[in-house]
């Protein structure tokens, strides 16, 4: 069996992963899916939680956590819908008009 404080190493560079991606993309596309590498190493470290002190919370809020992200998907992708047809852009740096 895999030791959980490696899972959570992991969880933790995906993390950084997710992170450093988020605040450097300016495509919309390319953020939100950091955003959902975030998440899942977030789901990681709720897993290794698990593995370590046993008990089945993390895996609750794992499941949880995974339909938040379905959510957060299909509303993500409704505004840069929105944004390409009244813009023809989904460039963040263009998105001036959400500040409205």
């Amino acid at each position: 069996m895999i030791d959980p404080s490696w899972i959570a190493g992991l969880g933790v560079i995906l993390f950084g992963i997710g992170l450093i991606g988020a605040f450097t993309r300016k495509n919309a596309i390319v953020v939100l899916m950091c955003i959902e590498v975030m998440l899942n190493a977030a789901n990681l470290n709720f897993v290794a939680g698990t593995m370590y002190w046993g008990g089945s919370d993390g895996w609750v809020f794992t499941a949880i956590a995974i339909a938040i992200a379905a959510a957060e998907v299909a509303i993500g992708l409704a505004i840069f819908l929105s944004l390409y047809s009244t813009q023809e852009t989904i460039s963040l740096d263009e998105a001036n008009i959400l500040r409205n």
